[in-house]
């Protein structure tokens, strides 16, 4: 095996490690375990929310914040996709039953992130006028 292949293979392993930890993360946010949830951040990580301005920084700022959420939340994932340091999730967060079109951007370095940005965005009608080019997402 030479050294390119070594790489590759050292870099799938990590894809499929990250993978699982993603996988692991989510499973915790939808069940409310935040102790599991906040195992994938850096004690340093930092959290950005372009929408409303706030940065949090620090693993048990990011989870102390998160568990005092008031809000019954739930956490449907649509996919994941990534490889090496970054990672995107696209996911449904329902908030008191109001659906949220979220989208989260992980960097990691090493096994952990260090930065994750997320961008939410509420449902709407999708207006008349495009009905001849657009299908439903689903069908």
């Amino acid at each position: 095996m030479n050294d390119q292949q070594k790489t590759e293979q050292r870099s799938g392993g990590r894809d499929q490690e990250i993978r699982a930890a993603l996988d692991q993360h989510w499973a915790a946010s939808d069940a409310n375990d935040f102790e599991t949830e906040h195992l994938i951040y850096h004690e340093d990580a930092v959290l950005d929310y372009p929408q409303s301005g706030e940065r949090t920084r620090g693993r048990r700022n990011i989870q102390g914040q998160r568990a005092s959420q008031p809000s019954k939340k739930r956490f449907t994932v649509q996919r994941i996709i990534g490889s090496g340091d970054l990672w995107v999730t696209e996911f449904i967060l329902t908030y008191d039953a109001k659906p949220s079109y979220t989208v989260s951007i992980m960097e990691f370095t090493g096994e952990k992130v260090a930065r994750e940005t997320q961008y939410f965005a509420d449902p709407f009608v999708p207006p008349a006028w495009r009905a001849q080019w657009v299908g439903r997402i689903g069908t």
